[in-house]
């Protein structure tokens, strides 16, 4: 399956997130305009009343009926990860397993299972942690029994013949090989070498490169691994949704009390103390910034000891937005344009790790030292407990605004109830943080801040200052003595946490000419850069303890302002946050910050470092060449050199007008806070906005026409499609959504491109359709909403392959899709599908977020709501309407392909000539499919010279 190898929930999963994101929008963290009352802060953070059993074998069910209804959710979190892994030769294997459970049993094997899923209209997917692997299935309510019945039969009974075993070894190798772009990836890798001798943190989830390119001769200790570690001592089921507690656990009861108990016992073996003082570079051999990352080791995760929550705190407050390091290395000085901190709960001791992402490769060592000098600080110096106070609140009231759905609430349960199988977990580790004082910070860092357990690692592709492999002690850095034009759409929930949108019509398509990024770069100075009264650091301060937020949405037609606040604490959220947008500050020195930040993010973070999203955007741009979409909403190289800030201000007095704005708002609302929503944005103009763009029109293929990007990769990316004219407003959008979803559902390993690519041939790591843009997707299960288009296009997605591959992946995914134009779907597959879609719908638009921007999205289309019109539209329907609308719109030989690959000049011969494409496995294939192989390796795909070309990857999105 999918699989995010890090848990969501803890701070370290957001970091890989944060240095791949597209640009640094402000995260405004919302304050009270007074401290909150002590009996309110010491309350339960989980407001549901949890039923909770352990079964005679030892297996923990825990119940909880959140509230919100439809919906439920399965989530299983076995206490086995990484940590686990305690032979040498054998890392990965817990990862591993999270692939190999979705291969099925006897009982139901993987069709058939999936079939089950699927009729459940449900999503689900797993990932696996240092310290626990978990798998999770959101679907209607009246499918629990159905899907605890799979579940506990996989749990019990899985089976896996070599073959598969060994297929799916070559799958994980392509999901290391996909992370091999992120240079964070790496870092990580190095630095928790360099920190442990012994114990099985030493590697990431991942595992060492060499075990993994060995998984497929490890068929008998999969065994062994499976037997030992998958048992109900390890587990709990957690039910929440739409659930009642005693006919939940009378479920569970029925299917998995017969899973016997273990009895294997092998402690992990402990780590001794710290050696001394650790460094660690790292060479990247394509151009990079440099990254700077000093750890030090943490205590592991308690919910009754102050220790690992105290040191967490401390790092927060002093390498947080609102720190002054951040404000002087990222903001006054513009040496660092990242800045992180993360200690995350873990069962046995940790890393706490501190990072910087370097503009230039000369300021590397300053930047450490800025650091160490903070961290020597902290030491002997207490924090200001008001700070403290603010920071207790930020970070309750920010897990409070992400419980919004069932799935988040069981996914935070479950990233909390592994540690010791109860629901109160959670509850017990915020009393904790709520006792925090000033004096528990300092004990923690003096205890924990010391030099020999200190490693410091470095990652860059120049040259970094001499010195900086020589590691000073701390104490060397200790501080020396010294009228509204516009409706309000009001969505009315009993959810607390209150959310805006701001939806103006202004995007990249209405970047001029010269000048490409300009619509983004105008949204990240109205949300990252401050207002006229406050400095952006200045509202960071002023907004924390809530965790409110104010960000940015850029899109070729929309750019969209999302705010969220406690509804106690509105009045002081929108003193401060809604300045940013009426009266934006507008100062040099973040202009300068943000333009950097995102010509980073588009020569960095797509180009150099993510060739997935790469290529997706590289085939818009071909599309739609010569139109307002022809670029990324990023930019170009060119464009964003020649904005000035007299650019962002004539752009921002266009663009944001009460003409051209739509507005929602949803959850607890007052009449009165939609009034002062409405009367604040009545202070901006009252012109109509910027001219309306056209339709644009996107160039139809002629055949097969290829643009390679040459750049150095370990893998080969492929995206291929044509422009459509389909959008949600156009009749034949369900017929469409029901094709794509059948053909390559964004994720799901039901669809027919997963199926035959990856599932039976191992080759990558996923293979998705889509009729809408969906940026960001590698990040993503369903895409954000607000992203609309006037005119969109049909792509697939074909995530990486090896190389020597890449010729074969292309023709089988045009064979599938020719089958598809050719033969239409069946009527077995429509209605499998069309089933699945009634229920989906609900899934993807389950969050406050999405509902809101939905709602929106279908004001600007002219639609009804979505969830109905997806739903009436796919009641209608026939599988003769589909294929109908498939041979409107779709073909398997008029497509423009993007492939970003290493040699482009060997595969232009290859599909020039149309050579011949073997395909080589590791396990044993049936004759059926070496029989097809052959013959899709010898389909002649017809590509002109002239219709192919290739592309340096740095002279893309020059221009």
């Amino acid at each position: 399956m999918l699989t995010p190898t890090l848990t969501r929930t803890t701070r370290a999963a957001l970091i890989p997130a944060l240095l791949a994101s597209t640009l640094a929008p402000a995260l405004l963290l919302a304050a009270p305009a007074k401290p909150a009352p002590k009996d309110a802060a010491s309350a339960d953070v989980l407001p549901f009343k949890a039923t909770e059993k352990t079964l005679a074998n030892g297996l923990k069910v825990i119940v909880v009926p959140t509230g919100f209804p439809n919906l439920v959710s399965v989530q299983i979190p076995v206490q086995t990860g990484s940590r686990n892994e305690i032979e040498p030769g054998k890392s990965g294997f817990a990862h591993f397993f999270e692939h190999m459970m979705f291969r099925g049993t006897p009982s139901y094997p993987p069709e058939k299972y999936q079939e089950v899923i699927t009729k459940a209209g449900a999503r689900q997917n797993a990932y696996t942690s240092d310290d626990l692997t978990n798998y999770y299935t959101t679907f209607a309510k009246e499918d629990l029994e159905t899907v605890l019945k799979v579940e506990a039969d996989r749990f019990q009974h899985l089976s896996y013949p070599v073959e598969a075993f060994k297929t799916e070894s070559r799958a994980v190798l392509g999901e290391y090989n996909k992370n091999s772009a992120n240079p964070m990836q790496k870092l990580f890798e190095v630095q928790r070498d360099a920190a442990y001798s012994t114990h099985t943190y030493k590697h990431t989830t991942m595992g060492f490169l060499k075990d993994i390119e060995d998984m497929p001769n490890q068929y008998d200790y999969s065994k062994v691994f499976f037997d030992r570690w998958y048992r109900p001592e390890r587990t709990t089921v957690i039910v929440a949704g739409d659930v009642e507690p005693a006919k939940a656990i009378a479920l569970v009861e029925k299917y998995w009390s017969s899973w016997r108990r273990g009895s294997y016992k092998a402690p992990v073996p402990a780590e001794p103390a710290p050696r001394g003082a650790q460094y660690r570079h790292v060479a990247w051999q394509t151009p990079t910034l440099p990254l700077v990352t000093v750890a030090f080791r943490a205590p592991a995760f308690s919910d009754t000891a102050k220790d690992q929550a105290a040191l967490s705190m401390l790092l927060s407050l002093s390498f947080g937005r609102t720190s002054p390091l951040y404000k002087r290395l990222v903001q006054d000085e513009q040496k660092v344009d990242q800045l992180f901190d993360s200690t995350p709960n873990r069962v046995d001791p940790t890393l706490a790790t501190i990072g910087a992402r370097v503009k230039r490769p000369v300021d590397a060592l300053y930047v450490r030292d800025a650091i160490l000098q903070t961290v020597a600080r902290l030491r002997d110096e207490p924090v200001a407990a008001q700070a403290l106070e603010d920071a207790k609140s930020a970070q309750k009231y920010g897990l409070i605004r992400s419980l919004d759905n069932t799935e988040q609430i069981a996914s935070t349960l479950a990233s909390y109830v592994h540690f010791n199988r109860s629901y109160g977990t959670l509850n017990r580790y915020y009393r904790v943080v709520d006792s925090l004082s000033p004096a528990d910070l300092q004990a923690a860092a003096r205890k924990y801040l010391v030099d020999e357990a200190m490693v410091v690692t470095t990652l860059a592709h120049e040259a970094l200052p001499a010195g900086i492999e020589t590691l000073p002690p701390l104490a060397s850095f200790a501080p020396k003595a010294a009228d509204a034009k516009f409706d309000v759409l009001v969505q009315k929930s009993a959810l607390p946490q209150i959310r805006f949108k701001l939806l103006f019509a202004a995007g990249s398509a209405h970047d001029p000419q010269g000048k490409e990024g300009l619509a983004a770069l105008t949204a990240a100075m109205v949300a990252g850069a401050g207002s006229r009264e406050r400095k952006i650091d200045e509202v960071s301060k002023a907004l924390f303890p809530l965790a409110g937020s104010f960000l940015e949405q850029t899109d070729k037609e929309m750019t969209t302002f999302t705010g969220t606040t406690h509804k106690d604490n509105w009045d002081a959220f929108m003193a401060v946050a809604m300045p940013l947008l009426v009266d934006p500050g507008f100062r040099e020195e973040d202009f300068r910050r943000l333009k950097d930040a995102q010509r980073n993010a588009l020569v960095l973070d797509l180009k150099a470092n993510n060739e997935e999203e790469f290529g997706k955007e590289r085939l818009q741009a071909n599309i739609f060449a010569g139109t307002p979409y022809g670029h990324p909403v990023l930019g170009t190289i060119k464009g964003l050199d020649a904005i000035t800030m007299d650019d962002v201000k004539a752009f921002y007095r266009q663009a944001y007008a009460q003409g051209a704005l739509r507005v929602g708002i949803s959850g607890d609302v007052s009449e009165r806070m939609a009034a002062s929503l409405k009367s604040q944005l009545a202070r901006l103009p009252q012109g109509a906005g910027l001219p309306a763009t056209g339709v644009p029109r996107g160039r139809m293929p002629q055949g097969l026409e290829v643009e390679i990007v040459e750049k150095n990769t370990r893998a080969t990316a492929i995206s291929f499609g044509l422009p459509l004219a389909v959008t949600r407003s156009h009749p034949d959008f369900p017929a469409l959504w029901l094709a794509k979803t059948w053909l390559g559902e964004h994720r799901a390993s039901s669809a027919r491109l997963y199926q035959r690519i990856r599932e039976e041939r191992g080759m990558n790591y996923g293979d998705y359709a889509y009729i809408e843009a969906f940026p960001r997707g590698m990040f993503q299960f369903f895409p954000n909403p607000n992203l609309g288009r006037k005119a969109q296009l049909f792509e697939v997605w074909i995530r990486p392959v090896a190389p020597e591959n890449g010729h074969f992946a292309l023709r089988v995914a045009l064979h599938e899709l020719g089958k598809l134009v050719e033969n239409g779907l069946s009527e077995q597959d429509f209605a499998t599908t069309r089933d699945y879609l009634m229920k989906n719908v609900f899934v993807m638009t389950a969050t406050q977020d999405q509902q809101l921007g939905y709602a929106l999205d279908a004001q600007w289309y002219g639609t009804p709501e979505f969830t109905r019109m997806m739903r009436d539209g796919l009641a209608k329907l026939s599988a003769a309407d589909v294929n109908a609308a498939i041979r409107r719109h779709l073909s398997a030989r008029n497509l423009s392909v993007v492939i970003i690959t290493k040699d482009a000049a060997g595969l232009k011969d290859k599909l020039v000539s149309d050579a011949f494409s073997p395909i080589a496995y590791d396990a044993n294939k049936p004759q059926a499919l070496l029989d097809e192989d052959k013959a899709i390796g010898a389909m002649k795909l017809g590509i002109r010279p002239e219709a192919l070309r290739i592309t340096p990857a740095d002279q893309a999105f020059a221009q």
